[in-house]
């Protein structure tokens, strides 16, 4: 049996997202996807002192791009980003730990592409979690047929008996097609997460997966349906 997921890249994404990718064998970064402008694509919610906070790698960006071709205005971003993540975790229980992977990453790095600025971070958050699900494009796929089918079509070609899938896609996918192809559908469950020692009440379980691991460091997989099962 093999499990993939096809998820657009997301930055710095919520548990939820390193949930699926933990559940798959194989999690595919769906990057010849259009970019969707005030999307998760370049930015990701934070907690600060002042609530919930946005924020944003700004990006040049036209219509009907996909989000490999994406690329941002400049790195300026990279220390205001990395400003703000100091000034609101420094006083989480393992920002110490983890502070100089993510300076490495934020300052230390010219990448301009999203596409691959996420796909590091990713990575990174990936290794802190101990996930080991291989990661690959789809872009290392032939992409055949209207939005199903491209979707379906990946699926057998990556050799996948089962496909996981975010609850969002439940409007669009026609889960009749990969039935067909004796593929299983499965709806990833974001519902009953736990609370963890979060900053700046009240909690909040939308924000970056950063929140959880410089709040909870090792024991961020407690509080992660995947490892819970």
């Amino acid at each position: 049996m093999k499990k993939i997921a096809i998820l657009q890249s997301n930055y710095i994404p919520w548990k939820g997202y390193f949930d699926i990718i933990n559940e798959v064998d194989e999690f595919i970064l769906y990057d010849t996807a259009q970019f969707t402008k005030n999307d998760w694509r370049n930015r990701n919610k934070i907690k600060t002192n002042q609530g919930v906070e946005w924020i944003s790698i700004p990006v040049k960006h036209s219509i009907s791009q996909k989000i490999n071709e994406i690329e941002v205005l400049s790195n300026q971003w990279r220390k205001k980003h990395w400003r703000t993540l100091q000034q609101n975790y420094s006083r989480s229980a393992n920002f110490d730990k983890y502070k100089a992977i993510f300076e490495n990453l934020y300052l230390n790095n010219n990448e301009t592409y999203l596409s691959v600025i996420n796909y590091n971070f990713i990575c990174e958050i990936n290794k802190i979690l101990d996930i080991k699900t291989k990661i690959s494009w789809s872009s290392d796929y032939i992409l055949e047929g209207e939005r199903s089918e491209k979707l379906l079509n990946i699926c057998k070609q990556a050799g996948a008996n089962e496909y996981i899938s975010g609850p969002a896609a439940k409007s669009y996918l026609n889960i009749n097609l990969f039935e067909q192809e004796n593929i299983k559908v499965t709806w990833a469950d974001y519902s009953d997460y736990k609370e963890y020692n979060q900053l700046f009440p009240p909690f909040e379980h939308g924000v970056s997966i950063l929140d959880l691991v410089f709040n909870e460091g090792e024991n961020a997989k407690l509080f992660m349906k995947s490892y819970n099962k």
